[in-house]
């Protein structure tokens, strides 16, 4: 049950010395890190039922900032 599933994750957050751990927490998690690793936004809002890609966005945590970094060190040429 979810809340079975809360109770196992908490003792295992407890266990790492990890806080606010919930039931989305993995899912958060996936999402953050396949994010990461494929910025496949369109992919990832497919496989998390969400309606926009901004809400997946928002979901795991890419802000407006970090988007702003981003693109700050972002070129079309090849670094030498």
């Amino acid at each position: 049950t979810p809340t079975q599933a809360y109770r196992q994750l908490n003792k295992a957050a407890e266990f790492a010395g990890v806080e606010h751990v919930g039931n989305h927490t993995l899912r958060k998690t996936f999402g953050y890190w396949f994010y990461k690793a494929t910025k496949d936004i369109a992919m990832l809002q497919r496989i998390l039922h969400h309606s926009h890609p901004s809400v997946t966005l928002r979901y795991i945590g890419i802000t407006e900032e970090e988007t702003n970094n981003v693109l700050k060190t972002f070129s079309v040429f090849q670094k030498a």
